[in-house]
């Protein structure tokens, strides 16, 4: 076996035993129950309602439909400030249907928008993206503690992604 075929072997085993996936996302909440409710009307799964002692430490995980990745949130789960958790993405396919579905369980959502950078900051333009269905339009969403969603609609992936 040659030098470069060694090292293409290493660092694919290396990169195999790296594998990191991301599980789960902390959202600090002031009012569990509150959060709870929310997040369940959005028809998240539930995962996880545990509570050590009653006043005391408590955890509640849900999965947003098709994702591999959950939010907790709970009492004494994180010193961060309630409503802190911000742009934390939600890719979805179809960015209209998804927030006219939110909107029509009473969640406040923004219009769809788009970013151009045509001048090299970044302008957000109402509407979307009308040259790219993928990566480039946008919808934001807040929960009762004001942690800020970013619908992302995706309806191809890139190479790689």
């Amino acid at each position: 076996m040659g030098i470069a075929a060694r090292n293409e072997t290493e660092e694919s085993d290396e990169a195999a035993a790296m594998d990191m996936n991301l599980e789960v996302v902390t959202i600090p909440v002031t009012d569990v129950d509150r959060a709870f409710r929310f997040y369940q009307s959005l028809g998240w799964r539930l995962d996880a309602d545990y509570e050590a002692k009653p006043g005391g430490y408590r955890i509640v995980q849900f999965t947003p439909p098709g994702s591999g990745c959950s939010i907790q949130f709970g009492r004494e789960v994180t010193p961060a400030a309630a409503g802190s958790a911000q742009n934390t993405y939600l890719v979805v396919r179809d960015i209209a249907t998804t927030r006219a579905w939110l909107t029509s369980k009473g969640v406040e959502v923004s219009e769809i928008f788009h970013r151009v950078y045509d001048t090299g900051d970044q302008v957000q333009v109402e509407g979307p993206d009308p040259h790219s269905p993928s990566y480039h339009s946008f919808a934001t969403f807040s929960d009762p503690d004001g942690n800020g969603w970013l619908l992302q609609q995706v309806q191809v992936r890139e190479t790689g992604r």
